[in-house]
Formats: C-alpha cells, sequence, structure tokens
C-alpha cells in the first residue's frame, strides 16, 4: 500500500449543487480538524501516565480478551472514550462533547471515531519509547557516557530485538539532561520524562462510515471524496453540518487498476485542501533469500548515493563476491548547498521574528511601537512558513528522484536486491555544518520511496550494518587509510580511500558500496523481516573480499597473426612467389624527405608562442585569440581594420541549448538540472548467474 498527496479542484454542496470556494473549502476543512485534534489532545492527555500505558500494552481488557487492532474500538474497549455531556443547567443536544475545549459542540460518532483512532496510535507509538526508557533506568550506569562490557550487555539483555544504537544513545542523552535538570534524579518512566505529545491537526477518515464519508473512483485521474463538514467553528446541532461533494485530481503515481482507501483531510498553511490517499495494487513479493545479483547504496553528505553492483560466485565455504568495479554515483552537492542554505535562512528569519516578540513583549500594549513590532513579527511568520515548505517540497523531491534512479539502475543491471546501510546508527560528528547537512538529509525518505518503488519491479530492498563499512579494505579486509585526494597520500582526509596491504585505491564511498554488497549477499540466509512494516534487515555481519573481475583485453592485429601461424602449417623456407606471377613485386620508391612520426602529443614549446604577423604576444601552446572587429563608430582614434577576417558569426541561442540538451542528457534524467549521477544503461547485461557475456563495447568511428 502506498499514499499519494492530491488536492481538490471542485467542491459543491450536496444539497442544492452550490458551489464552494477554495477559501471556504479550506476553512471548514479547518473545523474538521481543528475538532478532531481537540478530542485527540483532550484523550491523551488524560491517558498519559504509566498506569493507562500498562493496560494498554498489555493488550487485552478487563475481560481479559485480546484488544481489537482498530484503535478506535481499543480505547472503547479499555473505556477511554472521549469526554460526554458535560453537566449543564438545560440538556445537552446528543452528541455533544461537553469537555474542556469541547463543551457545548455538537460532533458526531464518527467525528470522534476519528480522535479516538488517532489517541490510539499516538499512545501505541510511545510504547515502544517507554520500553527503550525502562531498560535505560532499570540499568542505569555510573557513567552513561562510557559504558563498560557487562553494563552494555545488561542493557542488551533488557532491550527488545531491533533497538538500535542510535535510539539507545539519544535517550541516554535526553535521560542524563532530566538528571542534571532535576538534582540527579532520574525519573520514574516516560511519562515523567516527557510531555504529552503534540497532535497535528488531521481528520482520519479511515476511522469513519458511509454516514460520515465515501470516496469513489470516477475514471483513471479523477476521484470524488463525499464528507460532512462543519459550517462553522463550534458546530452547535445537527444543521451544522452539510454533505461536501470534492473532486480529486489523482497523481500519475496512482495506477488506473489501483484501489483506494479512505483518505486523511489536512488544511495546508498555504490555502489549499491536502488529501492523503491510500491505494494499494498487488504485486509479487521479492524473496528474502536467493540472490545472486545485487547492487549496495553507500550513503554520503555531497554524494548522496554511492552503489557497486556485486555477483555471488560460488556455494558454501568457497562463496565469493565480484564486482565490475563501474562506479553508480547520484550526486546531489549543488542541491545540498541550497538545502543548506534555506536552513541558514530560516534560522535567521526566526532568531528575528523571536527578536520582535520579546520586544513587542518587554514594551507592552500601551507602547506606540507594540504594534508595528507585533506586524514585523508576523511578516516573518509568514516567510519562515514558506521556507519551510519550499525545503520540505525540495526534499521531497531529491529524495523521490533517488529512489527512482536506485531503482533504475538494479532493474538495468538485473539485481533483484537492493542493499542500503542501516540509518538508525548514521550520526553526524565535527563541526556544526556537517552536522547540519547530515541530519537534514531525508535518508528515510529515500529509504522508504525505494521499498515503494523496488515493489512494483519485484526488487528486494535490505538493510545492513553499517559499522565499520568504510574502515576495512573490500579487497584484502585491511585497514584502510582515508586521504584528501590520491596524490595527498601522505595527508589525512575523509574522500579518498587507500589501503597499505593491497595498494587498492579508491573513493571511500565507492570502497564502502562494495563491502556494502559483500555483506549483504554473503549474509542473506540471516535476513530477518518484521511483520507489521514488511521491512527487511540483516543484522548479524557477514564480511568477504570482493574482486574487481576485468573485462578481457581486445585482440590486436599482431595477437591474431599469431594465433593463425600456430595453427596454420610452417611455410617453407625461400622466397614468397605467387603462382602466375615470373618475377617478385618492386618495392615502392621511398621519398627523399620522410618526416618521422610519433604517436606521443607534442610539446607546448613546439608551438609558436606569436600570430603570423607577430602582431599579438601570447603564451606558448594557447591558441590565438582573434579580437573581436572595431566598429568606426564610437572609436573615435582612427584606428584602421585588423588585416585578419572577421569571425563567423555566432550560432542561435537555440542551436547553444540544444547542445547543451545533448550534453546534461544524463543530469534531466534526475529530475533537477543540478544533480549530477550515473546513466542508467545495462553495461553489464549477463552479469548474473552466469556471467558469460562480456561487458558490451562502443561502436568504433567511421
Amino acid at each position: 500500500m502506498a499514499t499519494a498527496t492530491c488536492t481538490a479542484f471542485r467542491a459543491v454542496l450536496e444539497d442544492g449543487g452550490l458551489r464552494v470556494g477554495q477559501r471556504v473549502l479550506h476553512e471548514r476543512v479547518g473545523f474538521l480538524s481543528v475538532l478532531c485534534r481537540d478530542l485527540t489532545a483532550e484523550l491523551v492527555a488524560a491517558r498519559w501516565d504509566e498506569t493507562s500505558l500498562d493496560a494498554l500494552a498489555a493488550g487485552v481488557d478487563e475481560r481479559g480478551e485480546p484488544l481489537p487492532s482498530k484503535g478506535w474500538m481499543a480505547v472503547r474497549r479499555l473505556g477511554w472514550n472521549a469526554p460526554g455531556p458535560a453537566p449543564a443547567p438545560a440538556p445537552a443536544p446528543a452528541g455533544c462533547a461537553g469537555a474542556g475545549r469541547m463543551a457545548g459542540v455538537y460532533v458526531s460518532d464518527r467525528v470522534r471515531r476519528a480522535g479516538e483512532e488517532q489517541a490510539a496510535r499516538t499512545l501505541r507509538l510511545a510504547l515502544h519509547r517507554r520500553v527503550v526508557v525502562v531498560a535505560l533506568l532499570a540499568t542505569w550506569p555510573a557513567d552513561p557516557c562510557r559504558r563498560t562490557q557487562a553494563e552494555w550487555a545488561a542493557l542488551r539483555a533488557e532491550l527488545p530485538a531491533g533497538v538500535s544504537g542510535a535510539e539507545i544513545r539519544n535517550r541516554t542523552r535526553q535521560i542524563r539532561n532530566f538528571a542534571c535538570a532535576h538534582q540527579g534524579r532520574l525519573p520514574s518512566g516516560l511519562c515523567e520524562l516527557e510531555d504529552p505529545p503534540a497532535v497535528a491537526a488531521l481528520v482520519l477518515l479511515a476511522a469513519m462510515d458511509r454516514q460520515q464519508t465515501t470516496c469513489e473512483r470516477l475514471d483513471a485521474a479523477g476521484a470524488r471524496l463525499r464528507v460532512k463538514l462543519p459550517l462553522c467553528a463550534a458546530p452547535r446541532s445537527r444543521g451544522d453540518w452539510a454533505w461536501h461533494v470534492i473532486d480529486l485530481h489523482l497523481p500519475a503515481t496512482v495506477e488506473p487498476d489501483a484501489v483506494l482507501h479512505a483518505p486523511a483531510l489536512r488544511a495546508t498553511p498555504t490555502g489549499r485542501i491536502a488529501v492523503d490517499l491510500p491505494h494499494s495494487r498487488p504485486v509479487a513479493t521479492a524473496p528474502a533469500t536467493g540472490h545472486t545479483v545485487a547492487v549496495g547504496f553507500d550513503w554520503g553528505v555531497n554524494t548522496l548515493l554511492t552503489g557497486a553492483v556485486g555477483r555471488l560466485a560460488g556455494r558454501g565455504e568457497t562463496a565469493r563476491v565480484v564486482t565490475d568495479g563501474r562506479p553508480l554515483i547520484f550526486d546531489a552537492t549543488a542541491i545540498s548547498a541550497q538545502l543548506h542554505r534555506l536552513r541558514t535562512h530560516r534560522e535567521h528569519l526566526a532568531a528575528k521574528r523571536d527578536h520582535y516578540m520579546a520586544l513587542a513583549a518587554g514594551l507592552g500594549a500601551p507602547h506606540r511601537t507594540w504594534g508595528r513590532l507585533l506586524d514585523r513579527a508576523a511578516v516573518l511568520e509568514r516567510e519562515h512558513v514558506r521556507v519551510c515548505a519550499r525545503i520540505r517540497h525540495l526534499n521531497d523531491a531529491l529524495a523521490w528522484a533517488a529512489a527512482r534512479w536506485a531503482v533504475d539502475q538494479a532493474a538495468a543491471l538485473g539485481a533483484s536486491v537492493i542493499y542500503l546501510e542501516d540509518l538508525a546508527t548514521l550520526q553526524a560528528r565535527g563541526r556544526r555544518r556537517g552536522n547540519a547537512r547530515l541530519s537534514g538529509q531525508v535518508r528515510g525518505t529515500v529509504a522508504e520511496a525505494m521499498r515503494h518503488l523496488a515493489a512494483k519491479r519485484g526488487i528486494a530492498v535490505v538493510t545492513v550494518p553499517a559499522r565499520g563499512t568504510s574502515a576495512r579494505c573490500p579487497r584484502c579486509l585491511g585497514t584502510l587509510g582515508h586521504h584528501p585526494a590520491p596524490d595527498r597520500l601522505g595527508e589525512r582526509g575523509w574522500k579518498w580511500a587507500h589501503c597499505p596491504g593491497c595498494g587498492l585505491s579508491l573513493d571511500r564511498d565507492h570502497a564502502a558500496a562494495r563491502r556494502i554488497v559483500s555483506r549483504g549477499l554473503l549474509a542473506q540466509a540471516h535476513t530477518i523481516t518484521e511483520c507489521a512494516t514488511g521491512t527487511r534487515t540483516i543484522r548479524t555481519t557477514v564480511d568477504g573480499t570482493v574482486t574487481v573481475v576485468r573485462r578481457p583485453k581486445k585482440t590486436t592485429r599482431r595477437l591474431r597473426r599469431a594465433r593463425r601461424a600456430a595453427t596454420l602449417p610452417a611455410r617453407p623456407p625461400g622466397p614468397k612467389t605467387t603462382p602466375g606471377k615470373a618475377r617478385p613485386t618492386p618495392a615502392r620508391p621511398t621519398p627523399a624527405r620522410r618526416s618521422p612520426t610519433s604517436h606521443r602529443t607534442p610539446d607546448v614549446r613546439t608551438v609558436p608562442a606569436t600570430t603570423p604577423t607577430r602582431a599579438v604576444k601570447r603564451p606558448a601552446g594557447h591558441d590565438t585569440q582573434t579580437p573581436a572587429p572595431i566598429s568606426g563608430r564610437g572609436s573615435g582614434h582612427g584606428v584602421p581594420a585588423p588585416p585578419w577576417p572577421e569571425p563567423p558569426p555566432a550560432r542561435t541561442g537555440r542551436l547553444s541549448r540544444e547542445t547543451c540538451r545533448r550534453r546534461t542528457h544524463a543530469v534531466e534524467r534526475t529530475g533537477f538540472h543540478h544533480a549530477h549521477a550515473t546513466e542508467v544503461h545495462p553495461l553489464t547485461p549477463r552479469f548474473g548467474p552466469h556471467g558469460s557475456s562480456p561487458r558490451p563495447r562502443r561502436a568504433r568511428k567511421a
């Protein structure tokens, strides 16, 4: 199942057919989302305690029966229903919520279901964090920054399977900060360590039935959504609700045969209605094991993805991984720099907004500049929201472009599985700029998009341990030295990898990609599939060497003659004669003067350093620069025309654009004008189980 975000382009009232404008529709969807958010916030705040989380974690109700999978049904089975009618002098109408902010507001039972469903999902997500926090508190060490081997063993015994080192590190920092703020006292649990989580303004239509919403498909590019929306912010009766018919434009990612499910509604800050529409279509499940050809990708800071193709050769103890040595690169340096500039601009806007708000709070309302400061803060807030939306859209577009490129590479190379580094083990260490770039990358979105696109083509996506992939040599498993460049091996750096043992020298990310594909192919028997999400991962590290399979050398004329002479019978000694010839063919006359031929490039000093007329001097080895013709108008000094002819007219702009388009054909495949990626073409069409076909070669020039 996947989710596509589409927008509404037309809405009408079902009673009377009155058309509803975009602004009014956005306002009414906002009313409904705020009502659902308030219901969810009240329920989460009321049940944010250890006793309620214990009851939810037990998975059974008071009678000992298991809780249903639907969140709103589980909440009602436990007796955590949304607050009922509040006591009032006059009887409240049926369906009125009467506690807190919802006092006197009429909402139907279906709207309550949506709020209870979102609250149940929020509390269930907190259960995993609670288990990690309880395990850390039970095995809290004397020095949380440096645990001993025994302390690590005790912690791993308490934690559930699959908890990463990054999650342990982050929760440890959170508990340590709490202890520092409370004079060394540790929290009693998650509910004391954290405040109730914030709830988004979202309407989960999946928790409602046909009496509140329906969704049907019209054609391949359109769908129709019927939903009952409030006509005001605080509806008092059933008459304040009305049916709205909303027509949706389906994006191209939704296939014509996909089945649509109940969506979720959101009112965006830009004044549009976002409809998160889940859709599903049956696809064949990719196998978890039995892979022979794979592609491994390594994450980078500027080079977002660096890949290598590998083939498993041999079986059992003789199994080894071979590669063709060709790197696959998705370089997003320019987009990363743009994102970093946008983040810096966002932080600057937030700092100025907070400064104006602090000044206004210090001056107070009677001051004459109080309103002016608040107006400036409001302008900065709107600009801050716009920049945040720009960053989100650019991140999303970059993630999907990288995922499409990776899946296309795997399909073209005949790979049946893609191996990635485990995202949870990555952490930025060092300068602030590197931390910002690494934390700002949307690796999770790239991985999810890659899983979605690979499932359509029957390709599996598996994560492997990332620890040590850049530290060892893929050829001999020796310790790698990291240097700035291949010609600066005496300096310490991070870009280039050199092995002093076997002499391997290549890009660090490319070496890590080889190690990743080797770990995946050699340890594919240890693949674990999560039942809830279907995510596949390998937690067992199996290291092996990677051998580069070089293509055979091209046969030359000398080699072909030697092979032909070895197969043919030996010729008798004497001059070579042809039947019918009385005498041998005379040799060609040698010219008097023959210029020596050489295949080496001529030295730059052989090029004259001046023009034939000796009018312009230039450095040796550089072409003559033809100056532009001097027109009579504007010179005013009587300078004669130059003796050389005028240069030919420049080409038109259209031809120049076509030339640039041909040169950046590989770039435009990624969807960005400034992203450089390896072209998708099957250089190794049968680099699979047999691998007998040689790599195709480029055709000779005529």
